[in-house]
């Protein structure tokens, strides 16, 4: 079985399953274990400013949001080389 998680807390239940082997993609965030940190990144945020305020990025992800653009990116490529059965992922909560 391979698995792609795109959020941090599903990445921790497959390892904390002993799934860690099946493994293949995880998002930019993924960080816990320390193993996650070498799994091929599927998902980044398209925010490229590391030093942006807490008011720049949330004007940044409202200005987003009303354009219908996404604070996300897939990384098409990586996904179609991790060949996944499973995906984990949510649902991004609305206001």
């Amino acid at each position: 079985m391979r698995i792609c998680s795109f959020v941090p807390g599903a990445t921790e239940m497959v390892y904390a399953l002993g799934l860690g082997d099946s493994l293949y993609g995880v998002s930019h965030e993924c960080d816990y274990p320390a193993a996650a940190l070498d799994v091929p990144k599927v998902v980044y945020s398209t925010l490229d400013n590391g030093t942006a305020g807490s008011g720049e990025i949330d004007r940044w992800i409202r200005e987003r949001l009303v354009q219908g653009k996404g604070i996300y990116e897939i990384d098409k490529d990586v996904l179609r080389e991790a060949e996944p059965d499973i995906i984990l992922t949510q649902a991004l909560c609305e206001e």
